[in-house]
């Protein structure tokens, strides 16, 4: 399970990429569908990984958090299922229900929105303003493996900035997790 983190990427100029992506609830969303009005957190994530697992729950509290500011959210698996049956379409299916993920999550089965975000590990978290320009990509908090020693909530703390029409935040540390299991050839 190799570690990685995600790339820095420039804030404030590089534009969301579109996509139109299977959902577990049937349907195919694309960006401008699932965009919030104020600012939308889209992040590649799997079932399998431990960072990932982590986060799952801190990421559904938070969309549960910031709904009522019009900040959606959305997640991207990309993972290869064939050589990770754990991450395949119907076990996403099955996550929703025991997780009870309130936000699509979508299947990337060609890799395709992955690389054009360039994402790297899951979770990799982007956030973007309600003109769809990068405001944060980072980590979720500064302690992955145990939430009662967190001492920072930096994608918490980004989203109050967002929501408050304020400037992005200057520290944003990379998020780090599993490598995103990428496809042969």
């Amino acid at each position: 399970m190799a570690l990685l983190q995600s790339k820095q990427l420039p804030i404030g100029q590089w534009n969301a990429p579109d996509f139109s992506l299977p959902s577990t609830n049937e349907k195919t969303y694309t960006l401008n569908e699932i965009s919030g009005k104020s600012g939308t957190v889209i992040f590649f994530t799997c079932n399998h990984c431990p960072y990932a697992k982590a986060a799952w729950p801190i990421l559904i509290d938070l969309a549960k958090l910031y709904q009522g500011n019009n900040i959606s959210f959305v997640a991207i698996n990309s993972n290869n299922a064939d050589t990770y049956p754990e991450d395949s379409f119907e076990v996403m299916k099955e996550k929703v229900d025991e997780w009870n993920i309130p936000f699509p999550y979508l299947r990337d089965e060609s890799q395709e929105i992955a690389r054009s975000y360039q994402a790297q590990c899951t979770p990799d978290i982007y956030v973007f303003d309600k003109e769809k320009k990068l405001y944060y990509h980072g980590r979720v908090n500064d302690n992955w493996q145990d939430p009662q020693a967190v001492k920072e909530e930096n994608l918490k703390d980004a989203l109050e900035l967002l929501v408050k029409g304020e400037q992005p935040p200057e520290h944003q540390p990379s998020s780090m997790g599993c490598s995103i299991k990428w496809k042969e050839g």
